[in-house]
């Protein structure tokens, strides 16, 4: 694990460190800004590994950054790359393609190994967060990915939701994945598999598919967790696939749907249960989505091997 900031530095030292000892050493990149905005320049970076891939998150002032042929040769990685432009808009160029537009929010799939140019459209700063997975022939399946220059992901890009769910699991969560270098894996495909690289149809391309839905599903549960009328059905129309397959997503984890949702809703109503002590053991219990205070009451127990009341009292020390 890797945590670096500029705020360590002298003002006028911290755009040269970022400069040479983060980007040119370090990212293998060119990094250029107006001499007058240096002083004012800040900068954070997180990186962590995933299995093999590393999993990295900059906040920074804005700045012009390339990757010329010179920083690929003194640095370079054999690896996939996927980026997520969180915030701070920009034009980038490649040497297919000028003047694209990366929005934010948009993902961004290349080699890591492949010139490109950024250049932002507003100077309050940016945030970047990407996955760098090193690539191997067990991996690629025979496809070929030293040709792929970065490319913005428009909304219509297939697998592109399963890919984005996946992209997530390894920033966000990564304690949680059962087998980091299984997701890794899948993530690599999926990306492959938006970019037509990779044939939907093959064993390993269809695992990646389904890890990837999977992710996404319980995006869906996690943000529509407090509405009562959360089923498989909202998750299939919204991920356009049918109710068997649904329940086909979950049955790897070893938990149904049902007991899945359950299971985040109980963690929600305990967090509550001890944070929130202005609200009664039954407004907790309905705004968590429990259909009765009587399936509550049975399913909290069953769970916690106590009764709501007996945990919130815990939580207050009584």
């Amino acid at each position: 694990m890797l945590n670096f900031s500029t705020d360590d530095l002298r003002p006028q030292d911290r755009f040269d460190h970022w400069c040479e000892a983060r980007g040119r050493h370090m990212f293998g990149v060119t990094i250029e800004l107006e001499r007058e905005r240096r002083p004012q320049f800040q900068g954070r970076f997180h990186a962590a590994a995933v299995g093999s891939a590393t999993v990295s998150d900059m906040r920074a002032s804005s700045y012009q950054i390339s990757r010329t042929s010179a920083d690929i040769a003194r640095v370079a990685s054999q690896s996939l790359c996927i980026g997520l432009q969180v915030r701070g808009p920009g034009l980038m160029s490649t040497g297919r393609q000028s003047g694209m537009h990366i929005r934010e929010g948009d993902l961004v799939v290349n080699h890591s190994d492949l010139p490109y140019a950024g250049m932002p459209l507003r100077s309050d700063g940016f945030d970047f967060r990407m996955v760098r997975i090193p690539l191997t022939q067990e991996l690629l399946l025979g496809a070929r990915a030293d040709d792929l220059f970065a490319e913005p992901m428009g909304s219509a890009t297939p697998f592109l939701r399963p890919l984005m769910a996946s992209f997530h699991a390894l920033t966000r969560r990564p304690a949680e994945l059962p087998s980091p270098e299984t997701e890794v894996t899948h993530a690599a495909r999926l990306a492959l598999l938006a970019r037509g690289r990779l044939a939907p149809g093959l064993p390993e391309s269809r695992a990646a598919l389904r890890s990837g839905l999977l992710h996404a599903a319980r995006d869906i549960l996690a943000r529509d967790l407090r509405q009562p009328d959360l089923s498989p059905a909202t998750i299939a129309r919204e991920l356009g696939i049918s109710l068997r397959q649904v329940h086909v997503l979950f049955e790897p984890t070893g938990l149904s749907f049902a007991r899945t949702l359950t299971a985040m809703r109980l963690a929600d109503a305990s967090r509550m249960l001890a944070t929130a002590p202005e609200r009664s053991v039954t407004d907790i219990a309905y705004l968590c989505g429990f259909d009765s205070i009587a399936t509550f009451y049975r399913v909290f127990r069953a769970a916690y091997a106590m009764t709501p009341r007996d945990a919130r009292a815990m939580a207050e020390g009584v």
